[in-house]
Order: C-alpha cells, then structure tokens, then sequence
C-alpha cells in the first residue's frame, strides 16, 4: 500500500514520455544544426521551442483525458468492488462514469451481482442460525429476569464482558458503563480481589461477597468463577426484580481482546469511540460547543445501549442561522453543564477507546478549548475514505452514507447523537475495507491515513 497510487504511476508514465519526446526533439535538431552551420541556428531554436511546447501540450492533454477518464474511474472501480467485496455495501456501480473502460465495468457489475446472489443464499443460511442463537438469547435474559440481581461478567484484567440492564444502572451511578471497562472503575478492588484470593485458595467456585462502589455504596451478593474461562460473575443485590434485564456482551473479550491502542494492534481488536459535536458556528477558536454524542463500536460492530448524548451550555446565546441547522436554541440549553463537565463527561465515556470522528481536527479543537479532549491516536473518517476511495472523490459524511449504502434518517440529521451513529456504520464497513486492502493493524491504518492528511487540511481551511 506505500507504493505511488495508479494516478501517480499514470503521470509518471507521461512524464517519461514527455522528456524521451523532448529528448529525440533536441538531438535532432542539434544534428540538423550541426550539419547546416552556425548560421542556422535561429530557425532551429525556433523549431525546437514550437516543437517541444507542443509535444508537452500534447502529452498534458493526453494525461488529462486519460486521468479523468481511464485512471480515476478504474480507481473509482477498485474501491466499490471492495466496498461491496469487503464492506457489505449493496450500491450499483455507476456505469456512465467509465464509459472508456468499455466492458471492465459490466463484468464486474456482472460479478457483484453473481456475489450478491451467493451472499444473499448464505445470509438466508445464517438467518436461520441467527433465529436460534436469538433465541438462545432470549432464554438467557428470561432466565436472568428471574434472579433479583444484577448481573455482570468480568474477563482477563477484572474487563466487562457483559452487563445487564440492573447492572448498568448499578453501575452507572459510578461512571459511564462500556465493555472493556475494568470493573474497579466502579466498585473498590479490595472486597473482590480477597474473595477471588479466597475462592483459589479453597479450590471453591463460589462465595458471598460485599462489594463497595467507588463512592462508598455497599452492595451484596455472590461472585463465581467462570469454570475453565478466565473470568468471573459478579450477582449483587438488591434490585427492583420487575426492571428490564436488556443484555449487553462480547465473550470474545474473554480472549482478552480489545487491548491497549499500539501500533501493531489489529483494528478488529480494537475499541472506538465514534464521536460527534453542535456547535455555535464553523470556527474552532470563537465557537463553542453545544451537543456531544459518541457511540462505540467493538469486534466491528457498533455496541447497542453504549451510547454518549448531552447538551452543553456554551455561556451564551445560539446564533439563529446556527440553530436552524441542528435545532439547538439558546433555551434549550438552559439547565445544560457547561463545556468544561460535558467534556470531561465524554471524555470518561471514550476512555479506553480509540477516538474517532468525521473531519476530526475540527471537532477535537473544541474539545481541546473545553479541556477534556480524547487522548490520541485520533482517527478522522475522511482520511480512511481517502485511503480507499482515493484523494478525487468526495468525502462528506452524506456522500460516505450513500456510497457505503449506510441509512441516515433526516431527523437524526445534524444531532451530535445521529451523526455519531452514521460515522460508525460508515467506519464499520471503511475499516472493513481497508483490511482486505491488507491495513489490518492501527499503526498500518495511521500511515495510510497520514499520507492524506492535506484533504482534512483543506476542509479545515474551508470551515474556517
């Protein structure tokens, strides 16, 4: 992937010829001048310069026709079959765009469509295994339902692996409530680290316990030993018993995936947090904010139930023009936190996560003027679509959210919590993308990413 995009070898294809052609121009006619004499020499200059502006016309015009009509679309081409290869998108491939390329775009339409005829009998397949695991689902949370308790399961490093809904509002009254998160961010180690020493020590599996949250609740119940997986249940009480008990989970963190964000993690080990802001206008150093959504996104799916919303006072009023366009009014920020506590609100959500947002710089100046902004790396959905769309195509998050096939409902249009959700399903199926064009670790993605830096420069400049 670090080698010069088809663009570039194309241009540099015309660049030789243009100076082989320069070349054969000049000794001819320094052997034509050489032959008639010094007192020649005029109309040789002459021919030479005519001849060699020409040639280079020539070339350029060559090199532009073939660049907007052969290089771009076949590149164009590239991208969708890997967007449909790769990224689950359904889009048609636009076959007026490369008309030049003469049957290359039939057949390969003829091949997405003969892929999505395979795919469709294998997603019938794993609907029907869907059905039962969803069912097996369901028992589990009807069999959860029975018991008074709240219910979580930590893996490798005391890491949420699942919750319930009684756990996350145990929980919550703590600090925002994510998989991966260490358990101890919520309750005190001490009481469960002893009865885990305790429990080893006897070669039992399971013990009374009395936890204690972080701010010095005391919560009761039993912790148990996950058998031969590393991890264990955590069931305290007491709870309302008729509460919903909606389940959230991914047991592949009992792998111990999901680490640390070094340069040589895979992205599908990973853990994002899509992040999006409202503000009172378009320029990072007057304006402020006054919304913040982020949802996460975990194994290459978004999470369901982990999601980031809140209003921000920005300490004065919202412009008109600026409230028309996300429907934020200076009233309605009224009993809102200032954007120093939104900020540090939202930066204890992402924690642990690799932030992510759509035309990033912008987005983390303000966070940055608040105080709290994520810590790095930071990845910027333009960027990614640059990296497999290529520097010529439009990057908007609308032009994204058509090209990748993701629905973007007009409601949820220009709300922090909409466009968050809109940028995960895009970066769901972008990151997808890039791993079958072989960036599969964070650092590998971050050089490709880097080499496009300049288009999020350029829309920075605009917004300014």
């Amino acid at each position: 992937m670090r080698r010069p995009g088809l663009r570039g070898r194309i241009a540099l294809f015309f660049a030789l010829a243009g100076l082989g052609g320069l070349a054969a121009i000049t000794v001819g006619l320094t052997l034509g001048y050489r032959q008639s004499g010094a007192a020649q020499a005029s109309p040789f200059v002459t021919a030479g310069v005519v001849a060699a502006f020409g040639l280079l016309g020539v070339i350029a015009g060559i090199w532009l026709l073939f660049d907007e009509n052969v290089a771009k679309p076949v590149i164009a081409l590239a991208a969708r079959l890997r967007a449909h290869a790769h990224g689950g998108t359904q889009t048609p491939l636009d076959l007026a765009s490369a008309r030049w390329l003469d049957d290359l775009v039939p057949a390969a339409a003829a091949v997405t469509h003969r892929l999505g005829r395979s795919t469709l009998d294998a997603a019938e397949a794993l609907a029907e295994r869907t059905a039962e695991l969803a069912a097996e689902k369901d028992r589990l949370a009807a069999v959860l339902t029975g018991m008074p308790v709240a219910v979580s399961i930590m893996g490798p490093g005391h890491k949420l692996v699942l919750y319930d809904g009684q756990s996350a509002d145990l929980l919550g009254q703590e600090g925002p409530v994510r998989l991966n998160a260490s358990i101890f961010e919520y309750l005190r180690p001490g009481p469960i680290e002893a009865a885990l020493d305790e429990l080893h020590r006897r070669g039992a599996r399971r013990a009374p316990l009395v936890a204690e949250t972080v701010s010095g609740r005391v919560c009761t119940g039993h912790i148990r030993l996950m058998g031969e997986a590393s991890g264990y249940m955590l069931m305290l009480e007491p709870l309302d018993p008729e509460a919903e008990r909606p389940l959230t989970y991914d047991f592949a963190l009992l792998a111990g995936r999901a680490g640390a964000a070094a340069r040589d993690t895979p992205l599908r080990d990973l853990s994002f947090v899509v992040f999006d802001t409202e503000t009172t206008g378009l320029d990072p150093v007057s304006d402020a904010i006054v919304q913040i959504g982020a949802v996460r996104v975990l194994g290459g799916r978004i999470v369901p139930g982990e999601a980031f919303e809140t209003l921000v006072d920005p300490g004065r009023p919202i412009p008109a023009a600026a409230a028309r366009v996300h429907g934020i009014t200076t009233d309605a920020v009224a009993d809102a936190p200032d954007p120093r506590r939104a900020a540090e609100a939202f930066r204890r959500f992402a924690e642990g996560s690799v932030p992510v947002a759509h035309n990033a710089p912008f987005d983390m100046a303000m966070l940055r003027r608040a105080g709290a902004a994520p810590e790095q790396p930071i990845l910027d959905t333009v960027l990614i679509s640059a990296v497999v769309f290529g520097g010529h195509e439009t990057h908007t998050l609308d032009a994204l959210t058509e090209r990748l096939g993701v629905s973007l409902l007009e409601a949820d249009r220009h709300t922090a919590l909409g466009d968050a959700r809109a940028t995960a399903e895009v970066l769901v199926r972008l990151l997808a993308i890039c791993e079958g064009r072989g960036a599969t670790t964070l650092g590998q993605l971050i050089d490709e990413m880097t080499r496009h830096e300049r288009i999020v420069k350029a829309l920075v400049g605009e917004a300014g």
